[in-house]
């Protein structure tokens, strides 16, 4: 008698895909939520409708961080993401479209789905806010990755279980019917049976005269291990991080050289995310006219570095006289301030003029 539902098909495990992903996607989603988009006019921060929609309740459903996460996972995952604006301001998230390219004419997009919700409009370029993450989908390559190792990982983990499997048989001394229903009941008393034993500390098996219960040992006595199976497992996970640009010692929690990695991440994976954002937002939310004259979306990221860690190099560029007071201000991501001495460079220590033949010339 043969078991169909022994036959399973290893490439069907996606709970494997899905930790994978999600462990990669939400944490560059979390780093990303945690930004502040600012309005920016000339030298001045506003707050104003757009402020509030980027920061605090996009739409009547989501907060800001619940709607960047959102944002994010479809952005990386299927490679592209369309953000419309409803009549009343509202931020709204796509769930499906279809996106009509065109040479020399304006791209539209039609069939627009937001949660079950079809827009009968098509909507234009300039009315959308849209990204592409890269040349080409991530979830071919995650779905191929997953083929191999989700076949792999399978045969292992059952190969784990059998290490310890528990194998049985049930002599019978009779001649009985082979019909269906006789077949079903002694396949219940052989399911209890062994219910009895593996489940219970202390067994008591009734002995039936015709039927006897004996345990195979199938000559394994080590423990299972589960040392191959996490390989399988974070090997997966590595190639998704690797693929989205996450340095594997921030994802596994690595304390070595923790922020030369954190630098590199925020340089190289989410800097460019937040310039494409500021980019088209830029592009969408203002005119040529109100961009050139110093209107534009100006992201705050989160820091790695509190201010109190990096006061002496701040101290050493305001008292060398580099920069003065705002502009400090300002590549800290604080607003300017109205106050004349932050605008003026100036000197604290003294620096010498060194004359040829290393003489130091006299300060005045």
């Amino acid at each position: 008698m043969f078991d169909l539902d022994l036959f399973e098909d290893q490439s069907q495990r996606v709970y494997l895909k899905k930790i994978a992903v999600d462990t990669c996607v939400s944490f560059l989603a979390r780093t990303i939520s945690q930004s502040e988009f600012r309005v920016k006019n000339g030298k001045k921060f506003i707050k104003d409708d757009l402020y509030y929609h980027l920061n605090v309740r996009p739409n009547k459903n989501m907060t800001a961080s619940t709607f960047w996460r959102t944002f994010v996972h479809k952005l990386v995952y299927d490679n592209e993401c369309l953000i419309i604006q409803a009549d009343d301001g509202d931020l709204l998230i796509a769930d499906d479209f279809q996106h009509n390219e065109y040479a020399v004419m304006e791209d539209t997009f039609t069939n627009v789905v937001v949660k079950n919700y079809e827009f009968k409009r098509s909507f234009r370029q300039n009315e959308v806010i849209h990204l592409r993450y890269k040349n080409e989908r991530l979830s071919p390559l995650i779905n191929g990755l997953f083929a191999d190792y989700g076949d792999l990982f399978g045969k292992i983990l059952n190969f784990q279980k059998r290490k310890g499997q528990i194998r049985a048989t049930v002599d019978m001394d009779l001649v009985a019917s082979k019909s269906k229903e006789h077949q079903e009941k002694l396949q219940q008393f052989i399911d209890k049976l062994y219910s009895a034993i593996d489940q219970k500390d202390v067994a008591v098996v009734p002995q039936q005269k015709g039927h006897e219960y004996k345990e195979q040992n199938n000559g394994s006595t080590s423990s299972q291990s589960v040392e191959e199976v996490n390989k399988v497992t974070d090997g997966f996970l590595d190639k998704v991080a690797m693929a989205i640009g996450i340095p594997l010692g921030l994802l596994h929690g690595d304390m070595a050289d923790v922020e030369k990695q954190t630098k590199n991440y925020m340089l190289y994976t989410v800097s460019p995310l937040l310039k494409q954002i500021k980019d088209e937002g830029d592009a969408k939310f203002f005119t040529k006219t109100e961009y050139l004259n110093g209107k534009c979306i100006d992201i705050r990221k989160v820091q790695y570095q509190s201010v109190f860690e990096l006061a002496n190099a701040v101290d050493k560029l305001r008292s060398s006289g580099i920069m003065n007071g705002n502009e400090l201000r300002d590549e800290l991501g604080r607003e300017e301030v109205d106050d004349p001495i932050m605008n003026k460079y100036v000197i604290t220590k003294n620096y010498s003029e060194v004359l040829e033949g290393g003489e130091k010339k006299d300060e005045a």
